[in-house]
């Protein structure tokens, strides 16, 4: 498939061919759905912790006697049945990562790019640098490619001066092509692609 390839300054720049097995697939929500949870787990803390009976700080005395009271048989207060007791089987810190396949990864990924090319969402640009790190300059010419929440993807490595320039942008993010994931392209409304980057997420993909 086809896509236009345009310039920062909304300029056209020809067009590019997009491989049809990366960006023209079917987008299939179930396989989007798997690497998304696979990677929100991986990235989950798991530092929740609660105290056991053997934590608690009480008296491990008996409260009472065995017979004779009338009552339930307790030891001591520390038991799960008491008010500021240990808790019994709660969390503890953990990991909550699972394992999922690099070949599914892969799959989740060209869905992705699938996705948002199939939703219009898709730009290709011909390079993201710039003369001079100037936060205003990229805010402008955002706003006037009506660009909102976009992720920016590169090749190999993000241009310094155009990092920094989008450092300060709370709705324009900046990743190398090595750094390319399903969660961040889904969650932003545009996806804007460099031509090094398009090169890049093929070369990785195929």
């Amino acid at each position: 498939m086809k896509a236009d390839l345009i310039t920062l300054e909304g300029g056209k720049a020809g067009e590019v061919e997009l491989d049809d097995a990366i960006f023209g697939l079917q987008p299939r929500a179930d396989v989007l759905h798997r690497v998304v949870n696979w990677q929100r787990a991986k990235a989950q803390a798991g530092t929740h912790k609660v105290k056991g009976r053997s934590e608690v700080s009480y008296s491990t005395k008996k409260i009472y006697r065995q017979k004779g009271t009338g009552g339930a048989r307790h030891g001591d207060k520390g038991a799960p049945i008491f008010r500021h007791g240990g808790v019994y089987k709660g969390p503890t810190p953990r990991s909550h990562a699972h394992d999922l396949t690099k070949k599914f990864r892969k799959l989740g990924l060209k869905h992705a790019l699938s996705a948002k090319a199939a939703a219009g969402e898709l730009v290709v640009l011909d390079q993201a640098a710039m003369a001079e790190a100037k936060t205003g300059l990229l805010a402008r010419a955002a706003k006037n490619l009506g660009w909102k929440r976009v992720l920016i993807i590169d090749g190999a490595a993000v241009d310094e001066n155009f990092a920094r320039a989008a450092r300060n942008l709370q709705d324009i993010h900046v990743l190398p092509s090595i750094g390319a994931n399903v969660y961040d392209i889904l969650r932003r409304d545009t996806l804007v692609i460099t031509r090094a980057g398009v090169e890049a997420l093929e070369a990785r993909l195929k």
